[in-house]
């Protein structure tokens, strides 16, 4: 199983974007999505100075039109996408819940409002590599600061006031290291509150669909199944953490065997190399890695990768997901082993419910499909949009 990356914030170099404008047709799309984002993307990702591209209404839809454009030259579909921060709107275009244009003028949104707010306080934020979690956390909380990026691989990022992160400075958690961060304020904190008005009236107009491939999202590692319900966490993300620890985490429960991390790349293949031994990785950074991107989704995307139905058919996996957070229970479904996995399923069947506060909540499967494994067992706690099985659709009559 392939899934798809888009870095956030910092992953700009000066001059990242001038190889793929060699490329036919970039440099077009990338002029169409400048007017969007009211921003000259070609000048800002060939000649744009260091400071220039540290601006976070410069950086943000640079970022995004990047990994658009490197995706649009990929073949095929990925099985699922995933993006850090900003690169949430480029992972939900991939995963077709709204278009590369749509996603281009709200990140050109995004990127003003949230530069717009940094000036109303003095804030920032600090790197704090290494160290017990729970006890950085608790530092953190007890600094007054905000946990503003949990990324796992022993890196946390704390976010507030100037004067709060001077005072975490003078009293580091034992054993951590600082590194203060090169950015305009304290992302995804409560100093956002006025960005994320301003990118909820953008999204009004936005033109939305449900994911067509497994989509995770940073408030909670979920796998996000309505387009509706991943467009409002992406705003209201502004000013909420981002656990890209927990999208790992997902990225184990569902079967993820490779990661492709779309430029400008190295971030994210970093924190999965530590977190994800045994993942196969991919940074693509440069127009020459191409081939060999071609060639990792040809070995495990499923919907390209060498593997065949009864039918002929190359399988299509799903993933059946907690519809709210409670209790687990799976069904008596009978099957190859005593879980009852290898059992066939029709369209609408109980894979079992969620005991949740307001009630029952039925896991049903929407499609007639194989259950290939359980990612959840019964009794297990869950959260909301919480991978719970494996399916592989049945071939249907015809096919």
């Amino acid at each position: 199983m392939l899934i798809i990356t888009a870095p956030g914030q910092g992953a700009q170099t000066p001059g990242f974007l001038a190889p793929w404008l060699e490329l036919p047709g970039v440099a077009e799309r990338l002029g169409t999505w400048s007017e969007l984002a009211d921003l000259d993307l070609i000048r800002s990702g060939t000649t744009g100075g260091a400071d220039e591209i540290t601006d976070t209404a410069v950086a943000q839809p640079l970022l995004v039109a990047a990994a658009l454009a490197a995706a649009g030259l990929l073949p095929g579909e990925p099985d699922g996408a995933a993006g850090h921060s900003v690169g949430e709107l480029a992972a939900g275009a991939i995963a077709g819940v709204l278009s590369a244009e749509d996603a281009m003028r709200l990140t050109g949104v995004r990127g003003r409002a949230m530069a717009a707010a940094t000036a109303a306080e003095p804030t920032g934020m600090t790197a704090v590599l290494g160290g017990d979690e729970a006890t950085v956390l608790a530092a953190v909380e007890a600094a007054g600061l905000t946990p503003a990026n949990v990324n796992g691989a022993g890196q946390i990022v704390a976010a507030g006031t100037l004067g709060q992160l001077q005072g975490f400075a003078d009293n580091p958690p034992p054993g951590a290291r600082l590194r203060p961060l090169r950015v305009a304020g304290a992302f995804h904190t409560s100093h956002m509150a006025a960005a994320v008005a301003a990118l909820a009236s953008a999204a009004a107009d936005a033109v939305v669909k449900d994911p067509a491939i497994t989509l995770l999202s940073n408030r909670d590692g979920a796998v996000v199944t309505s387009g509706t319900a991943w467009l409002d966490r992406i705003v209201a993300q502004v000013a909420a953490p981002v656990r890209w620890d927990l999208c790992m985490e997902t990225m184990t429960d569902i079967g993820v065997t490779a990661i492709l991390e779309l430029p400008p790349a190295g971030t994210l293949t970093g924190l999965a190399r530590r977190a994800l031994p045994g993942v196969e990785l991919l940074a693509l950074k440069t127009p020459d890695q191409l081939g060999a991107a071609r060639q990792l989704i040809a070995e495990h995307a499923t919907a390209v990768a060498g593997y065949a139905t009864a039918a002929g058919h190359p399988p299509e996996w799903k993933i059946a997901v907690a519809p709210a957070s409670g209790t687990f229970r799976s069904a008596d479904i009978s099957g190859e082993d005593a879980a009852g996995a290898g059992a066939t399923v029709p369209a609408g069947a109980e894979l079992g419910q969620v005991e949740a506060r307001g009630g029952v909540r039925p896991v049903t499967s929407p499609w007639p499909a194989v259950l290939v494994e359980w990612l959840a067992e019964d009794g297990d706690p869950v959260s909301e949009g919480q991978p719970l099985a494996r399916l592989e659709l049945a071939a249907q009559d015809g096919q």
